[in-house]
């Protein structure tokens, strides 16, 4: 047994997977999944009888879940993989539980695949039929290599005309990243920011919950999350509540 760096103070499982995924700044995504398949491998556990928990398991357990994955769910083997990730997280840094078994476990391989890529033709006939903002986005995903999430969460502040680039905040691995802002969508990004404005000052004007921040910033600096440069590019997409009812989350599709 070796020490963890956190000791998670909730009494149920799955809140002391969050608790040190937190902890440790992981993305809201990865919370979700990770407790998805934590949750998964002990209901999946009850199968016969009761439902035990995963101190009571160990490699055998793990193995057989992660074969009836592929066996009988037919997983992709990248899901697999997920699945392994989360149980490992779990045993090592939730539970404080480094066995060798642990190390043993083979990841599954992935087989080698031929890639399928679309023609110029091709790719410009697609975005051409995707319309409004989410064609934006889609332009706007292409030509910059930008990721699904970093432009579904744009800011308003991040969008710099004049120097032509986008700043891209707390991508994947929680990483900045600058990337060029292509030519041809300056003038429907400036009227998407008109819709996204609108839509502000509409939100303003009722009263409603302001945009989340990062790291309580909210708290250290009041109404930041009410700011017109904190406004989500995309806000015309939709406007939900956050997971971890923090405010307005950002847009999905």
């Amino acid at each position: 047994m070796n020490p963890v760096t956190y000791l998670p103070q909730s009494p149920r499982l799955l809140d002391q997977v969050s608790e040190v995924l937190r902890y440790r700044h992981y993305s809201l995504r990865t919370e979700q999944t990770y407790r998805y398949w934590v949750r998964f491998f002990v209901r999946w556990s009850g199968r016969g009888g009761s439902m035990r928990h995963p101190r009571e398991m160990g490699a055998a357990e793990v193995t057989q879940f992660l074969s009836m994955l592929a066996n009988e769910r037919r997983v992709s083997v990248s899901t697999q993989n997920q699945a392994l990730s989360a149980l490992l997280f779990l045993y090592r840094d939730v539970l404080g539980v480094d066995l060798p078994w642990l190390t043993e476990l083979q990841r599954p391989s992935r087989p080698p695949r031929i890639p399928s890529v679309l023609t110029q033709s091709e790719v410009a006939a697609l975005l051409g039929a995707i319309e409004g903002v989410t064609g934006l986005l889609a332009r706007l995903l292409y030509g910059t290599g930008m990721r699904l999430m970093e432009g579904l969460r744009l800011r308003v502040k991040d969008l710099e005309f004049e120097r032509q680039v986008l700043m891209l905040r707390q991508g994947k691995g929680d990483k900045d990243r600058v990337v060029m802002l292509p030519q041809s969508l300056r003038n429907g990004l400036r009227a998407q920011l008109a819709q996204a404005r609108a839509l502000w000052e509409h939100h303003r004007a009722a009263g409603a919950p302001g945009v989340d921040v990062p790291d309580a910033l909210a708290v250290k600096y009041p109404n930041l999350d009410c700011r017109w440069g904190w406004f989500w590019v995309a806000g015309a997409a939709g406007f939900g509540r956050s997971a971890l009812g923090g405010g307005a989350a950002a847009p999905s599709l």
